[in-house]
C-alpha cells in the first residue's frame, strides 16, 4: 500500500475514533469570537484582562514536550501559537487531543492569550474542539511541492504554502476593484455580454466549440471581451461601456498564458484612438498606484518607472526604422524573408500579410 495511502487509513481510523467518543468531526458551527489577526492586535487589552477567546484555524505544526504540546495554527488572517497543557485539560482530554488531532486539521480553541519565556504570542488552551478532521496530510513545504506541474494543477496548495502566491490573489482582486472604480468614476457603464456565440468575432484566434442542446446547434466560446456586442449597445445609445470578464482560446498554453483568462475592453463614442490611449495611460497609473502604492516596478531585467512620459511611437515607421519594411507596401513573401533573417519563430498555419506583421 502507498504511502499516502497508509496515512489515511490511519486518518480514517482516528475519524472512527471522535465518532465513538461522542464528538462530531465536522460540525456545522462554530462560536469563533474574534480573528487570529484582531487577537494578535489586540494582544495586550485581552492577556492583561485575561479575556477569554475563542480562535479556529488549520493545524500546521505540533510539538509535544512531555505534559505539554505546542502547536501553530492559521485562519485567514494570521498565524498563532496554542498551549495544551496536561495539567489545565485533565488528562483524558489531552491525550485525546494527541491520539485523534494532525497536522491539517481545522480547530476550534477558547482559551487566554500570553506570552512564553521566549516572547512568542499564545493561546493557553482551556477547551478545543475538531472542526473538520482532514482525511489527507498536507504535503511538506519543500518537498511535497517540487514539481512544478503539481504546484499549477493544485492551485490550493501552492495556496496553501506560499504567502506571495495568496498575496497576489488578493491583489488581483484589488487590481480589478481599481479598474472598475477608475473606469465607472469616468462615465463608463460596466456591461455583462454573451459568453455563447455563434459566431467569433472581435479577434483572431481559434475558439473553444460546444453544442447548443435546446437549439440543436454548434456554438463558440468568445473570445474577446464582448467587443460586437459592446459596439452594439454604442447603436443602442451608451456612450461609454466596459467589461471585464473571461475569454477563451482554444490555442497553445504555458505558465503565463492559460486557455482562459480575465481580460478588459472598453468602447467610447465620439473618442479617437488618442483620446483612448490617453485614458489607457491614466488607467495603468491609476491602478498601479492604487493597488501596489507605487509606479515604480523591477519586471524581469528592466526598470519601469509608469510616472514618466508615456512616449507615443508610429506603428508603420517604427517597424520601418528596424526592419527596413514599409508594411503599406510589402507582400507577405517578403515579410517570411525577413522573419526568417531575424529567426523570428511563427506559425505558418493560416499565415496572411496581418499575422505575418504582427509576428
Amino acid at each position: 500500500m502507498a504511502t499516502i495511502q497508509k496515512l489515511q487509513k490511519i486518518r480514517l481510523k482516528k475519524l472512527e475514533a471522535i465518532k465513538r467518543a461522542g464528538f462530531l468531526a465536522y460540525p456545522a458551527t462554530t462560536k469563533r469570537s474574534h480573528k487570529i489577526e484582531e487577537a494578535l492586535n489586540k494582544f495586550t487589552v485581552f492577556s492583561r484582562f485575561k479575556k477569554e477567546i475563542i480562535l479556529v484555524g488549520r493545524i500546521y505544526s505540533i510539538r509535544e514536550h512531555g505534559g505539554s504540546c505546542f502547536l501553530h495554527f492559521k485562519d485567514g488572517t494570521g498565524k498563532i501559537q496554542a498551549y495544551f497543557k496536561k495539567n489545565q485539560l485533565g488528562e483524558k482530554s489531552y491525550q485525546f487531543f494527541l491520539d485523534n488531532f494532525d497536522i491539517g486539521d481545522f480547530i476550534e480553541i477558547r482559551g487566554v492569550l500570553f506570552k512564553t519565556k521566549k516572547g512568542e504570542k499564545t493561546i493557553e488552551v482551556a477547551d478545543f474542539k475538531m472542526l473538520s478532521k482532514s482525511l489527507l496530510p498536507l504535503p511538506e513545504k519543500w518537498h511535497g511541492l517540487q514539481d512544478i506541474e503539481e504546484r499549477y494543477r493544485k492551485r490550493y496548495l501552492d495556496i496553501l504554502f506560499n504567502p506571495e502566491v495568496k498575496e497576489m490573489i488578493k491583489k488581483k482582486a484589488i487590481f480589478w476593484n481599481n479598474v472598475r472604480e477608475f473606469l465607472t468614476g469616468r462615465g463608463f457603464l460596466e456591461v455583462e455580454t454573451p459568453v455563447l456565440e455563434t459566431t467569433t468575432g472581435g479577434a483572431d484566434a481559434k475558439p473553444f466549440i460546444t453544442h447548443h442542446n435546446a437549439l440543436d446547434m454548434d456554438v463558440y466560446l468568445r473570445i474577446s471581451t464582448g467587443e460586437l456586442w459592446q459596439k452594439r449597445l454604442m447603436i443602442a445609445g451608451f456612450e461609454k461601456t466596459f467589461e471585464i470578464g473571461r475569454i477563451f482560446r482554444n490555442e497553445g498554453m504555458d505558465a503565463e498564458h492559460l486557455q482562459d483568462y480575465t481580460q478588459l475592453e472598453f468602447y467610447w463614442a465620439y473618442a479617437d484612438y488618442k483620446d483612448c490611449m490617453k485614458l489607457s495611460e491614466e488607467l495603468f497609473k491609476y491602478v498601479a498606484k492604487k493597488t501596489f502604492n507605487t509606479l515604480k516596478f523591477k519586471i524581469g531585467d528592466f526598470d519601469v518607472d509608469l510616472s514618466k512620459e508615456w512616449k507615443r511611437y508610429d506603428y508603420q515607421s517604427t517597424i520601418k526604422k528596424y526592419t527596413k519594411i514599409d508594411i503599406s507596401s510589402v507582400n507577405l513573401r517578403a515579410i517570411e524573408k525577413k522573419l526568417r533573417e531575424l529567426e523570428i519563430v511563427y506559425d505558418k498555419k493560416g499565415l496572411n500579410e496581418a499575422r505575418a506583421i504582427d509576428s
